[in-house]
């Protein structure tokens, strides 16, 4: 059973850091994308960022360019997003994606995602 898991969320200061992990399970996402997405209350869930399987293209959206950071680990199968200068509008559920067919697209559209964790809490206090 494949299975991906969030982990590393939590409360933080506006201006904080924190660094979220996905630990994919069941089978080997190294030759897939994967990407971070997120909801916040009353709102659809969203784009974040996205990878290639090796690393070597990442996509951001606009609001957190320059501040969040995805990277992964393919030999943990495990990918990771590093946000930094967190915000309150940064606060939402955030939920980790992995794209079941392999290859070098690089999607931003969560339909384009098969696989989802369950995902971690993000809260940013003012």
């Amino acid at each position: 059973q494949v299975q991906l898991v969030e982990s590393g969320g939590g409360l933080v200061q506006a201006g904080g850091s924190l660094r979220l992990a996905c630990a994919a399970s069941g089978r080997t996402f190294s030759n897939n994308a994967m990407g971070w997405f997120r909801q916040a209350p009353g709102k659809e869930r969203e784009f974040v960022a996205a990878i290639s399987w090796s690393g070597g293209i990442t996509y951001y959206a606009d609001s957190v360019k320059g501040r969040f950071t995805i990277s992964r680990d393919n030999a943990k199968n495990t990918v990771y997003l590093q946000m930094n200068s967190l915000k309150p509008e940064d606060t939402a559920v955030y939920y980790c994606a992995a794209r079941s067919r392999a290859g070098t697209v690089v999607p931003r559209g969560e339909y384009e995602y098969s696989h989802w964790g369950r995902g971690t809490q993000v809260t940013v206090s003012s």
